[in-house]
């Protein structure tokens, strides 16, 4: 699976919990580069003990490459059983994975070719090696020729030409028909050609299931009922052994995490934008503060799907105009980050090298606003009035994901700005386990939730501004296509040097901007409390999570 944009927390879950407020909190820095997960020598390290980590909500489907499986806990649970190719760094790159690949070349441009060569030693947990066959069917699983696969992204894939084996069954010849510059992002995680190989078993066979693993850690059970995913360090497995015994995914409410860390029934949790999960965890004992910029970036999902009322792309600028971003991130975070401001990029991360802000596009200028909806005919009868046209009012629809005290205060304070538009918004309150669904038809105005962006943006985020095909909306749930961002992607994807790379992806996202496909409002804050005799885990930033070296100190 190449490395996209995951909705947080669920496909369809709005994004952290807690509220802001109060005064300046103390914090660490929020360096780019930097993570703070207290880095231990694995000697330092004891064997044995349980990570117990708190989850909103239980996958949907543990098939991170199925539509309905593109999750972050999704990604957090798989990440320690299956293949990881390549692993995000903490200066926002990406290193190979030598208990997966001795070797990974770019062996040939012209066609493009990659030779892999991988650990003989690695095999899945029954009892079959990994091979160059598990590579061609998650290919052709995600190649979008078959559309029976409901996938989450064809990114890459379908650029393949042809999967074969090399010297023996251990290499793997992967040539492209077209050139794909973010090559680095593919098979990640990789699942095995035993489910990949079926349609009916890629979309129902992970559903409260985890039928094969090939990691550091194993299943050992999922209960719905108590609502957690259990794993067990795999004796089986052939790298430097895990630390930990067993990590213990359960859910629990964001308000409850608090109490749940100083009741020692959770080990760590995502402060995001709560000063007040800041100041309860520097009140727990042994609890440490660790903090570093991430990849999350809290967004407004606009609806432009044909028929909607936001399919008028003058209509969504105004709306956009209207929406007081700064004041937003002030609100929300700028007690746990004072220097906190809005977010300029959808495409790059904030802080990332290639990082600019171009939101300069479509500012906040609610005067501008106020004069763009009259031209359009939006008017109120009398000062003050909501707006309408030819008797029809101008109510918008946001979809809210319950329960979940930050994305409930955003959507609020966005009720709030835009009423002063004359705009009605009705909040509509769904079930998470109902939202996708909701996404997906695109039964919604307005939605806010979050994205968290990849170390490869190009082919992480090119199923965004996909155009959609019937239902097949890739991860455009608005269905704002713009065919000059398309053509942009397409030619970064082909493009082999990072700065014309680069200048490609900053001129599709001021295109993106003009479109309002969605708005960003401000950065996670990269906060976590965590039990201070944690070693190597905690706010890991720009990096992957260490699942074999994550443990507890002597």
């Amino acid at each position: 699976m190449n490395r996209r944009l995951v909705a947080v927390l669920a496909v369809g879950a709005l994004a952290l919990a807690g509220c802001g407020g109060g005064g300046a909190v103390s914090a660490p820095s929020q360096a780019v580069g930097y993570t703070d997960i207290n880095p231990q020598p694995r000697d330092n390290v004891r064997d044995g003990g349980d990570l117990r980590w708190p989850i909103d909500s239980l996958p949907d489907n543990f098939n991170y490459n199925q539509f309905s499986g593109s999750q972050v806990q999704t990604k957090q649970i798989t990440d320690a059983m299956l293949p990881v190719l390549y692993t995000d760094t903490p200066d926002g790159g990406t290193a190979r994975n030598a208990d997966f690949l001795i070797a990974a070349d770019l062996t040939s441009a012209a066609p493009q070719v990659v030779t892999y060569a991988l650990n003989p030693k690695a095999t899945w947990s029954d009892g079959k090696p990994i091979t160059w066959r598990d590579f061609e069917a998650q290919w052709k699983a995600l190649n979008a020729t078959n559309p029976a696969y409901l996938i989450s992204s064809r990114t890459g894939y379908e650029d393949i030409a042809s999967v074969a084996p090399g010297t023996d069954d251990h290499h793997v010849v992967v040539t492209f028909a077209r050139t794909f510059a973010e090559w680095e992002s593919l098979f990640s995680p990789l699942y095995p050609a035993s489910t990949n190989a079926d349609p009916t078993l890629f979309n129902t066979g992970w559903i409260n299931k985890i039928p094969v693993t090939a990691g550091p850690f194993a299943l050992d059970a999922i209960d719905p009922t108590a609502k957690t995913v259990t794993l067990r360090r795999d004796p089986k497995w052939w790298g430097r052994p895990a630390k930990l015994d067993r990590i213990i995914f359960k859910v629990f409410e964001r308000t409850a995490t608090a109490d749940a860390l100083a009741n020692n029934e959770i080990d760590f949790y995502p402060i995001g934008s709560s000063v007040d999960l800041l100041k309860r965890a520097q009140s727990v004992p042994g609890a440490a503060i660790r903090q570093s910029a991430e990849r999350l970036y809290n967004q407004i999902t606009f609806n432009g799907s044909p028929g909607a009322v936001l399919s008028d792309l003058k209509l969504r600028q105004a709306i956009a105009k209207g929406i007081d971003r700064t004041a937003i991130a002030r609100r929300m975070v700028g007690a746990i980050v004072p220097n906190v401001t809005q977010l300029g990029n959808h495409i790059y991360a904030y802080g990332s090298k290639d990082y600019r802000d171009n939101s300069g596009v479509l500012p906040y200028d609610r005067g501008a606003a106020n004069r763009e909806l009259d031209t359009l005919g939006w008017v109120r009868a009398s000062p003050g009035a909501m707006r309408s046209r030819n008797g029809q009012p101008l109510r918008l629809r946001l979809l809210e994901g319950t329960p979940n005290p930050i994305g409930q205060q955003i959507d609020r304070t966005v009720l709030d700005q835009l009423a002063q538009l004359g705009v009605t918004v009705t909040i509509q309150p769904v079930p998470i386990q109902q939202a996708s669904s909701q996404y997906k038809t695109g039964n919604f105005d307005l939605v806010a939730f979050a994205w968290q962006n990849t170390s490869t943006p190009f082919s992480g985020s090119q199923g965004l501004y996909a155009e959609p095909r019937g239902d097949d909306v890739q991860q455009n749930y608005g269905r704002i296509y713009d065919p000059q961002v398309s053509a942009l992607f397409e030619q970064g994807l082909r493009e082999l040097n990072d700065t014309r790379r680069a200048d490609l992806g900053n001129q599709a996202d001021q295109l993106i901007w003009q479109e309002v496909h969605h708005l960003p409002l401000y950065p996670a804050t990269g906060a976590y409390a965590v039990r201070s005799t944690l070693a190597n885990f905690g706010a890991p930033g720009f990096a992957d999570i260490d699942y074999i070296d994550a443990g507890y100190l002597k």
